[in-house]
């Protein structure tokens, strides 16, 4: 194998009312009260036994629909360029996302899910477990973020999404 190489296998995908990469919600925190679903493979739904105790979970996927990777971007909360690794943009060398979101319930290899800023039909790579006592920040910064209001923040992030 080249040590340049990696290759993922998907263990499933989300179900979310997004279809089109333009009104989608940009964060998961502008998606509150989008409602989904992740469809996990049933040779891989062992691996979700005890995930029920976990409010939130974080989702690694696949960005299976982005645009060419660059190196400089402007982010959907600026019109200024930055290095693509100091923002979320989805057009990255590797094209992998993760988003936090609120683990609903359970039911077999289906985990129902609210807060879905993803794309219907993207493939799943992994599922952790978010846990307040090893995820949480202490003095956490925002980098050029934090220069932008939150009222604009809202206006950029949600896009035209309805509930």
């Amino acid at each position: 194998m080249n040590p340049s190489s990696i290759v993922f296998q998907s263990i499933g995908s989300v179900r979310s009312p997004h279809t089109d990469p333009t009104a989608t919600p940009i964060q998961p925190i502008y998606a509150k009260d989008c409602p989904g679903r992740v469809e996990i493979l049933p040779e891989f739904a062992e691996g979700l036994a005890d995930i029920e105790g976990f409010s939130h979970v974080y989702l690694i996927y696949h960005l299976h629909r982005a645009p060419a990777a660059k190196l400089r971007v402007k982010p959907f909360l600026q019109d200024i360029e930055h290095g693509v690794f100091a923002t979320r943009a989805p057009c990255r060398p590797n094209p992998l996302g993760m988003s936090l979101v609120r683990l609903l319930r359970r039911e077999g290899n289906i985990l129902y899910i609210e807060g879905v800023d993803i794309l219907d039909g993207t493939p799943v790579i992994d599922i952790k477990p978010y846990a307040p006592r090893y995820d949480a920040a202490e003095n956490p910064r925002g980098g050029w973020t934090d220069d932008v209001s939150d009222a604009e923040a809202q206006l950029r992030g949600r896009r035209d999404f309805k509930t």
